[in-house]
């Protein structure tokens, strides 16, 4: 199959593109390198540096008729979603609309869109938290990807354009960034390989910090792969079901540091404690039963197994 990936050079996007082009399908990228990194981009793939909200996204669809859009590309900050809520709708609903004009009319066969399990369920009363459970966005940035859901199921009303919704839990793993949802794997690593102490945000009641469902970038991608011929007009929940609260990932990660780093300084292995920021919520954490039953997906990687991958492709560089 001939596939678009939008932020096809970022943290997940790429991993995405190179499961795809190891699979055979032929690969074409749109990023606008604000966030992506050239030397993320597989180099099979065909790259367009390109704003997914500029006319030259649609023409470049027009052009290449892909089969699939796989669309990552997105403003992808909470906290920043917070800060300027403008610019968040901007990319993340009127960036999708321009995508999804084009696809209608190169009678793109299917949109696989990126949405957030972390955070459109908001503070979900049932946890861990079904696909039947209603979103409650509790942040700009998680309004705006279930709106993007929203307009989906329209394009697909109106114009029979089929769709597969990823909700993603808290992805880990090589590329990754210290910015955007889910990054914190990131930014411990960074600390303690620099020497620098990390903050452990919580909330007054819970001093081990925050719940989240932590899931390797490799079992994302491969659910992506699957995808492209499964799960019609639905949204799943692309997790491990397992909540790990922030403390413990602290730990995890600064034991797997020791190990790799013997002469680690030891002050490090103690966070600082600090508020929860505007937009966190407590705990997210998914069940995964739909995904396993439609599209026989389920992630297979543990979190200590996933951090060791990560901390090695990081101190590679």
């Amino acid at each position: 199959m001939k596939i678009l990936v939008t932020g096809g050079a970022g943290f997940i996007g790429s991993n995405v593109v190179d499961i795809f082009i190891s699979n055979g399908h032929e690969v074409l990228v749109i990023d606008d390198l604000s966030t992506g990194k050239r030397e993320n981009l597989n180099p099979k793939a065909k790259f367009f540096e390109c704003d997914i909200r500029d006319t030259l996204a649609r023409e470049i669809i027009l052009k290449e008729r892909p089969d699939i859009i796989d669309h990552h590309a997105a403003q992808m900050s909470v906290p920043a979603s917070v800060e300027d809520p403008i610019f968040d709708a901007d990319v993340n609903i009127k960036g999708l609309i321009n995508i999804l004009e084009a696809a209608k009319d190169a009678r793109v066969k299917k949109i696989i869109f990126i949405s957030s399990g972390g955070a459109i369920y908001g503070e979900a009363t049932k946890y861990p938290t079904s696909e039947s459970y209603r979103p409650q966005p509790m942040s700009p940035y998680a309004i705006t990807k279930y709106s993007a859901e929203l307009y989906l199921a329209f394009y697909n009303a109106q114009y029979g354009l089929d769709y597969t919704v990823l909700r993603y839990a808290n992805v880990y793993g090589p590329r990754q960034i210290p910015h955007g949802e889910a990054a914190v794997v990131a930014i411990f690593m960074n600390n303690l390989l620099s020497g620098k102490p990390s903050n452990l945000f919580h909330f007054n009641d819970e001093p081990r910090g925050m719940t989240r469902d932590y899931c390797f970038v490799g079992d994302i991608a491969r659910a992506n792969l699957l995808a492209l011929t499964l799960g019609s007009n639905t949204a799943f929940n692309i997790g491990t079901g397992k909540g790990t609260h922030t403390g413990e990932l602290f730990s995890t990660i600064y034991n797997a540091a020791s190990s790799a780093s013997p002469a680690l300084d030891t002050s490090l292995g103690i966070p600082v404690p600090g508020p929860a920021r505007d937009g966190d919520i407590k705990r997210s954490c998914l069940t995964v039963d739909l995904a396993k039953q439609e599209l026989d997906w389920k992630a297979d990687i543990t979190l200590e197994e996933g951090i060791k991958r990560t901390l090695q492709w990081k101190m590679e560089r």
